[in-house]
C-alpha cells in the first residue's frame, strides 16, 4: 500500500481501514501525523459511484442497472491539458443496486471498501506528481474532539494564526458515506488562513436528515457560545455536504439563532428529488454520477421520499426572503446536479439575498478534489478566497 492510496482512504471516510494500515516513512510522518494530507482527494459521493461500479468486477456478478454503455465521453479542448489528462481516465458511472434505504448493516459494509480504480490514478505519473508538489505546500496539523456530542476534526495549516474567525466544513457522501477527514483541509486551510473545523455528522441510515440536521446546527451554536460571532463564522460543504450545510443554516434560521457570516458550496446536492434539467441533459454526460442506479438509494436513506422536498433537506425550496448568508456556489458543466447549482443560485438572489454562481467549462463533480492542483481548482480557490475576504466579519 503506497503513501498516496493510504491519504486516499482518509478522503474516502474510510478511517477503518487506514488504522490497520502500517505504513510509516519519515519523509511521509508529517503527512501522516496531519491525518489526511492532501493528495489527489475525491468526494465521498464519487467514492460511492465508484465503489458500486468497481465491485460489479469484484463480486463478478452482472449489474442490474449498468450505465456505463450510455456514457458519452467528451475531453475538451477549452479544459486546460491536466485536466483533460484527468478526464481521460474517467469511464462513467456503472453500479450495483446499493443496499435498501433502513439497511443499516449493507450501508455499513460498503464504507469499507476500497475502488481498486483508485490504484490507477495514484499510479498515475502526471497526478502523483502534482500532488506531491501540492502537498508539501500546505503543511497542517488535526485533532480530534467532540463538540455538542458531535465527533469533529481540527484542522490548521502551519502558519495559522488566531484571528477570531473559523470555516466549518461539512462532508459530502451521499449522507451514507465519509466522515471528517477533510483532505483538502491543508490546502483550505493553508489557502484562507482560517482554523477549519469538519464535522462528522451520524451517516444515513443511521440517522436520518431530522437528527443529522440537528447536529450540524448543534456544532454551529457550540461555536458561538464559545465566543465566535456568526459573522465571523463560514461554512463549506460538498456535495451532499452543500444540500446539508445550506439545510442547517436554514433550520438555524427559523429557530432564531445567529446564521454564519458566509456560505461556500462545492457541487451542491442541493435537490435530492432527481427534479431539475441537467438531471436529463447530462444524464450522459456526467463521467460520475447516476441518480437512478446509485443515488436514488442514497436519497432515500437520508429522507423518507415524502420528506424530500422539504427544504431543510432539499434547500432549493427554501425561503430565502428571511435572511440567509452571502452564498458562492461553484460547479462544473459536467454535473447532473448543475441544475441545482441554478436553482439555488435563483432562489437566493431572486429572495433579495447575495450569491454568485461560479461554473467551470469541462468539471466534473466536486473539481477542487477530482483535479486537484489544476488551474482550474487554483481559480476556484482563488475566487472563493475574495467571496470569503469580502464578506466573513463583515
Amino acid at each position: 500500500m503506497t503513501p498516496l492510496l493510504h491519504l486516499l482512504i482518509f478522503e474516502l471516510g474510510c478511517p477503518s481501514i487506514a488504522d490497520d494500515l502500517s505504513w510509516i516513512d519519515s519523509g511521509g510522518k508529517n503527512l501522516l501525523k496531519i491525518g489526511f494530507a492532501r493528495s489527489v482527494t475525491i468526494s465521498c459521493l464519487v467514492f460511492l459511484v465508484f465503489l458500486a461500479a468497481k465491485s460489479i468486477g469484484q463480486d463478478n456478478r452482472k449489474a442490474d442497472t449498468d450505465t456505463t454503455s450510455s456514457y458519452e465521453a467528451y475531453i475538451p479542448d477549452t479544459v486546460s491539458p491536466e485536466s483533460q489528462h484527468v478526464l481521460r481516465m474517467m469511464t462513467g458511472p456503472q453500479g450495483l443496486p446499493l443496499p435498501g434505504p433502513d439497511d443499516i448493516e449493507g450501508w455499513k459494509k460498503i464504507r469499507t471498501y476500497v475502488p481498486p480504480q483508485l490504484k490507477v490514478i495514484e499510479k498515475d505519473p502526471e497526478v502523483s506528481r502534482r500532488n506531491s508538489e501540492t502537498m508539501k505546500r500546505y503543511p497542517s496539523t488535526s485533532k480530534k474532539w467532540e463538540i455538542a456530542g458531535v465527533p469533529v476534526v481540527e484542522i490548521v495549516s502551519q502558519n495559522w494564526k488566531d484571528n477570531g474567525k473559523i470555516l466549518v466544513y461539512v462532508h459530502g457522501g451521499g449522507y451514507v458515506t465519509g466522515g471528517p477527514e477533510f483532505g483538502l483541509g491543508g490546502w483550505v486551510s493553508g489557502e484562507t488562513g482560517l482554523r477549519i473545523i469538519s464535522v462528522g455528522y451520524t451517516l444515513a441510515p443511521e440517522a436520518k436528515w431530522e437528527q443529522i440536521t440537528d447536529q450540524v446546527v448543534s456544532v454551529l451554536h457550540a461555536l458561538e457560545r464559545e465566543g465566535y460571532a456568526p459573522k465571523n463564522m463560514a461554512v463549506l460543504g460538498d456535495s451532499a455536504g452543500g444540500g446539508l450545510a445550506a439545510g442547517s443554516i436554514l433550520k438555524m434560521r427559523d429557530r432564531g439563532f445567529g446564521i454564519p457570516g458566509v456560505l461556500v458550496l462545492w457541487s451542491p446536492w442541493a435537490d435530492i428529488t432527481e427534479t431539475g434539467d441537467s438531471y436529463f441533459t447530462l444524464r450522459r454526460a456526467d463521467p460520475l454520477l447516476d441518480y437512478k442506479a446509485l443515488l436514488k438509494k442514497a436519497a432515500d436513506a437520508y429522507a423518507d421520499p415524502k420528506d424530500q422536498k422539504n427544504p431543510y433537506v432539499s434547500p432549493v425550496y427554501g425561503d430565502y426572503s428571511k435572511g440567509f448568508p452571502p452564498t458562492l456556489i461553484q460547479g462544473g458543466t459536467k454535473e447532473i446536479f448543475l441544475s441545482d447549482f441554478v436553482r439555488e443560485y435563483r432562489a437566493i438572489d431572486s429572495a433579495g439575498g447575495t450569491a454568485v454562481l461560479d461554473i467551470y467549462e469541462g468539471m466534473p463533480h466536486v473539481f477542487q478534489g477530482i483535479v486537484f492542483g489544476t488551474p482550474e481548482t487554483e481559480q476556484s480557490m482563488a475566487k472563493m478566497k475574495k467571496f470569503l475576504a469580502l464578506y466573513l466579519g463583515k
